[in-house]
């Protein structure tokens, strides 16, 4: 190997695995895909491996390139503790977020230890809860910050975000056309719940509730052990266990759900310093749809 590692390059790399996809890590860094595509090749120059290779879903690391990851995840995470020591930040106190669960598992678990490690004299206290409990609480006055469903909440978000949502079900399920559908749903009130109940009304497609939970991973057990299909983000996909499915015509738009970063009107350092890091992280989290498997149509 030649060279010392370049931080930008690592982050690059980690990005790439982390999202599985060189367009949207693009997208997430507001850079070209060309630039990205020059760093990556310019790390497996240094290493004399290859790092990457693409799957039917994007890009996922080699042998090779899960080692790396797990060096790169620490050489980063370390740096970004001695950057904030030397500058010597003195955010402290404590701030209270809260997130919904569906956004708990996709971009935020990495920008809530970024935030830990830049000010590690913060506390935080983080409530994950469902978007209309959520939004109570955020009403209540309860919350410093929250990231959870735009329907639940009153005041305006500081910044948004529409995400997919896809129909799925179990990877070796087929479920049949003829008969009602199964639906996963989650329990009153829920805007996800009303939504899935009036595209299926739209597609004319019958169905009946087989299992109503509070919790995603619930959920996506639930689909995972073919108990019926249910309206998930990208994030929240496992392609090993589930395939994408369709409810109607191919030309149907695909349903979203908008997403908002709410911030109290007076925020202390600690509270200032956590919204950044959120923003910057869902900058990014917003997916390309994912592909639906060809002759599942279940008009």
């Amino acid at each position: 190997m030649s060279g010392d590692f370049d931080p930008a390059l690592l982050r690059t790399f980690v990005a790439v695995c982390r999202l599985g996809s060189l367009s949207r890590a693009a997208d997430q860094a507001g850079r070209a895909q060309s630039a990205l595509s020059t760093q990556i090749r310019r790390l497996e120059e240094m290493v004399g491996k290859r790092l990457l290779h693409r799957t039917g879903r994007g890009m996922a690391p080699t042998t090779e390139g899960e080692l790396l990851l797990s060096y790169a995840n620490r050489i980063l995470a370390l740096g970004e503790a001695a950057a904030a020591r030397l500058r010597e930040r003195a955010v402290a106190g404590s701030v209270r977020i809260g997130l919904s669960e569906d956004v708990a598992v996709a971009a935020l678990p990495a920008a809530l230890g970024r935030l830990r490690r830049s000010c590690p004299n913060l506390h935080l206290e983080v409530i994950i809860d469902d978007g209309e409990r959520l939004a109570a609480r955020w009403q209540e006055g309860t919350l410093d910050v929250a990231v959870g469903a735009c329907t639940g909440f009153v005041d305006e978000p500081i910044e948004t975000w529409s995400v997919d949502l896809h129909w799925v079900c179990g990877i070796d399920e087929a479920p049949d056309p003829d008969q009602p559908l199964d639906v996963i749903v989650y329990a009153e009130p829920c805007s996800w719940r009303r939504l899935a109940f009036d595209a299926l009304t739209a597609a004319g497609r019958d169905f009946r509730v087989s299992l109503t939970s509070h919790n995603v991973g619930a959920t996506v057990a639930a689909v995972e052990n073919g108990l019926g299909v249910a309206l998930l983000t990208t994030e929240c996909l496992r392609p090993d266990t589930m395939r994408v499915i369709s409810i109607g015509d191919d030309g149907t738009a695909p349903l979203t759900a908008q997403f908002g970063l709410y911030a109290a009107h007076r925020l202390n350092d600690s509270g200032r310093a956590a919204v950044e890091l959120l923003r910057e992280s869902l900058r990014g989290w917003t997916a390309p749809a994912a592909p639906r498997e060809a002759g599942l149509i279940l008009a």
